[in-house]
């Protein structure tokens, strides 16, 4: 498997998940640029897929340089959360064929990813010990 395709055992289960569950979801992007060209060919791809993220009702929470390594060993350049109204949002757009041909920039740009989709646990009743 390569460091961008994906997991299509669970991409399999998403699109399960995404039969019944229609909560939101934060997806957790970890990005490394390829050493020629990549960090521009991501930065072509946010521009042309932001029509489609918005188009289906998701935002980009958060968009940061990776800095300080402080545990592990994969260096990442980029970190981004992005926020999708529900699994069944995703793959409309994963799988609109306007918006693949623009993700070919982001195969163009990625030499490795982890995209991990996330949904909460309610951290505030945690530390509040309700759970």
């Amino acid at each position: 498997m390569s460091g961008i395709q994906s997991n299509q055992d669970q991409f399999q289960a998403l699109a399960a998940n995404a039969k019944k569950d229609e909560a939101p979801f934060v997806m957790l992007n970890l990005l490394k640029f390829k050493a020629q060209g990549g960090r521009e060919a991501y930065l072509r791809y946010i521009k042309e897929s932001g029509p489609y993220v918005a188009g289906v009702g998701a935002k980009v929470l958060y968009f940061g340089k990776a800095n300080e390594l402080l545990n592990g060993a994969e260096t990442w350049d980029v970190v981004m959360l992005v926020q999708y109204p529900s699994r069944k949002a995703f793959l409309q757009m994963a799988n609109n064929p306007d918006y693949l041909k623009v993700h070919e920039y982001r195969a163009q740009a990625l030499e490795r990813a982890v995209l991990y989709a996330t949904d909460p646990i309610g951290y505030k009743e945690i530390v509040a010990g309700g759970a």
